[in-house]
């Protein structure tokens, strides 16, 4: 598909070392690795062509949670090693009392943003609230700082977000795949209701990846009703594109094209914000990214 959005930014990829002895597989958050990580890794050098390919100026690299746990020194190094087209987000256990120290030490390293891995699917952990008062301490150092926090949860993890946005509202919170919503009843979307009632919290952005684009296909569902929806509630500019490649299957051309397809109907203001302007309003640092 042919697009006319220029400098388009990837804001949830994945790259995996095949090099174990500097950069070893371990401490991976629920003890187990992730089936992607093992079945179809892809390191720096293969995400750099794997943009070309695609036509992807820009990628924010995240930490593979799954596989790494909280070590981000593979992140940290690809950033290093890809300047012109990556930045990076790393991972820190939000509820350790070291966890500004760690998470400064990463920045030190060139990292852009950090993550807080909650539930996904190999693993998930329920006794982890974002708001536990022994995380605010970070919360407030992070806000204060406007340092990106990348999220990922599931649906019954939302009213901490609510409450810790309630606490923190100068903080910058990017829902990974939009916390996964039930979206098979169709449009309007009553199961989805407890993610549209969080669109009064302005610093909350969300992530529309390839899972959110193949999950809006499912039951009464379509794309173009889904990211309509979501547009109306959240307005394109606290909407980003990441593709999750490689942890989803199929190149990262692929689900580019996917994610273009779905939101074939959107303006291309709306196209435009999606697919670049908000992650460069959200990443200051991709600004000085040239890209393709």
């Amino acid at each position: 598909m042919q697009t006319d959005i220029q400098k388009i930014v990837d804001t949830h990829c994945h790259v995996i070392s095949e090099d174990h002895a500097r950069f070893p597989i371990a401490d991976s958050i629920g003890g187990k690795q992730s089936d992607w990580s093992k079945e179809r890794p892809v390191n720096e050098v293969g995400m750099k062509k794997a943009m070309l390919t695609a036509g992807v100026a820009k990628s924010v690299l995240v930490q593979a949670s799954t596989c790494y746990g909280h070590d981000s020194s593979y992140v940290a190094h690809s950033v290093k090693a890809g300047p012109e087209c990556f930045i990076g987000v790393c991972s820190v256990d939000f509820l350790d009392p070291k966890a500004i120290e760690h998470l400064e030490h990463w920045l030190e390293l060139g990292i852009s943003g950090v993550r807080v891995f909650i539930a996904g699917h190999t693993a998930s952990d329920d006794s982890k609230h974002l708001d536990d008062p022994k995380a605010f301490p970070l919360w407030d150092w992070i806000s204060e700082k406007q340092i990106p926090i990348c999220v990922q949860l599931r649906s019954n993890g939302l009213p901490s977000v609510a409450n810790l946005l309630t606490h923190f509202p100068k903080a910058i919170v990017l829902l990974d795949h939009f916390a996964r919503p039930e979206l098979s009843d169709g449009y309007p979307y009553s199961q989805a209701q407890s993610l549209f009632d969080l669109a009064r919290f302005s610093g909350l952005h969300f992530k529309y990846t390839t899972h959110n684009v193949r999950d809006s296909q499912l039951g009464n569902s379509t794309q173009t009703e889904f990211i309509k929806k979501a547009v109306q509630v959240f307005g394109s500019s606290r909407i980003a594109w990441g593709s999750n490649f490689p942890a989803c299957n199929r190149t990262l051309a692929e689900q580019l094209q996917e994610g273009l397809s779905a939101t074939a109907q959107l303006s291309l203001s709306d196209r435009e914000w999606i697919f670049s302007k908000t992650a460069h309003q959200l990443y200051p640092n991709l600004n000085a990214i040239a890209g393709l």
